[in-house]
């Protein structure tokens, strides 16, 4: 056989593992767990049987986005005591006045917005408006939080399911990651991608078994049980990290905590990239911090996902030209069942199929992100967000790490 030919089948190998080896990533039936709907009911009539709630909101400049997220979190239908902290981390876009003017105008939970000024050295922005906004929470009492970004919208059953899952399941932490917004060509091409990268790196069902063998959040919405945070010393513990939704899961589950994390049906973000540029920078900011800026491993990345994702095509076009049968077979194959994984996640996002094969273009753009990400971190400009940059942030701290197969 050509080395064409042994490279793809190579790659077909790699796609029946990943097919059935890693997880069933490609799946998308991990959904919010639910107390039975007798016990639902048997609670929603009795409110000082439900815990209290302090909804806790980061946000920077997020005027554009809040009057579709933040009156979803006033309209909350929770049987218990709830409020909303919205912490106006340096916003110059009157996002806090903003939020006042809301919640006047829409009513629902009570709403407190704090401003903690600018983070001190040593944090990053949105944990540095955590650590503010949880500070003041605990000292209401709650028994949980609920962290949740300032461009997610929630339907009002939702703090009530999320509440009842951790209860009802003894959790620690639930999350869901919420169904970004899928409007523009490029949006279709590489939003629900990403979920099915996120997804094959940490497998959900390996994250909520009884013995995991992952672990990992989605920030954009996440229920914390008040006594795990203070027990595994978050925000603290994490102050540096770029990925903080996934150091966050680490330190729960270092201190003991039981995490789920699933797709989310009645939590959406309502933030637009409608461009290339913005879905770019969105990816770029935060991917070489994900390889925990190692040269290695991102030669590592870029080679897999040159085997997993380019191969299989070119195998395919250029065994078909050259008549070479083997590797237009095993490529073939290989693209086959790689399609083939990716049409649950386009379903849940009520995407056309036809998409499916357009994976591996996806995948490359996904390379260059990558490798911008590693050049935007020697250049001293990685992690950039609204105006700061973090230069040498952490992905999470190596204590907090837990290695799973295929991370």
């Amino acid at each position: 056989m050509s080395t064409l030919a042994w490279f793809a089948l190579l790659s077909l190998v790699v796609w029946v593992w990943l097919l059935l080896g890693q997880g069933f990533f490609w799946r998308t039936d991990q959904r919010l767990p639910s107390a039975s709907r007798h016990e639902e009911r048997r609670t929603r009539r009795e409110a000082d049987r439900w815990p209290r709630v302090a909804v806790v909101v980061p946000a920077r400049d997020e005027a554009e986005v809040l009057p579709l997220s933040l009156p979803s979190l006033l309209a909350q239908d929770y049987p218990g005591v709830a409020e909303v902290i919205l912490v106006d981390d340096g916003s110059t876009d009157g996002t806090g006045r903003l939020a006042v003017e809301l919640a006047t105008r829409h009513g629902g939970l009570a709403l407190t917005v704090v401003s903690p000024g600018e983070p001190e050295p040593g944090w990053t922005g949105k944990l540095w408006a955590l650590r503010h906004g949880m500070a003041l929470a605990r000292t209401r009492g709650p028994g949980f939080l609920l962290l949740t970004d300032a461009d997610i919208a929630h339907e009002p059953d939702s703090l009530r399911l999320l509440v009842s899952a951790a209860e009802a399941n003894g959790l620690d932490l639930v999350s869901q990651m919420a169904r970004l917004r899928v409007a523009s060509l490029w949006e279709r091409l590489v939003v629900p991608a990403f979920v099915y990268f996120f997804a094959q790196l940490y497998p959900f069902r390996w994250i909520n078994r009884p013995r995991p063998l992952a672990t990992a959040a989605a920030g954009g919405c996440v229920l914390l049980r008040t006594e795990t945070a203070v027990a595994a010393d978050v925000p603290e513990v994490i102050r540096q990290a770029v990925i903080d939704d996934v150091s966050l899961a680490r330190a729960v589950r270092r201190a003991g905590g039981r995490i789920w994390l699933g797709l989310a049906e009645r939590v959406d973000s309502v933030r637009p990239y409608p461009g290339l540029g913005d879905l770019w920078r969105m990816v770029a900011r935060s991917a070489y911090a994900q390889l925990r800026h190692s040269p290695l491993l991102l030669l590592g990345t870029v080679a897999g996902l040159v085997l997993v994702y380019l191969v299989p095509p070119v195998a395919l076009s250029a065994g078909a030209v050259r008549g070479d049968g083997a590797a237009a077979w095993a490529g073939g194959a290989a693209w086959a069942v790689m399609a083939g994984t990716y049409v649950p996640m386009l379903r849940y996002y009520r995407q056309p199929l036809w998409l499916a094969p357009l994976l591996p273009f996806t995948a490359f753009l996904y390379l260059l992100m990558t490798v911008d990400s590693a050049v935007r971190h020697y250049r001293g400009v990685g992690a950039a967000w609204k105006g700061r940059t973090y230069a040498r942030p952490e992905a999470a701290p190596d204590r907090c790490r837990d290695v799973a197969p295929g991370e």
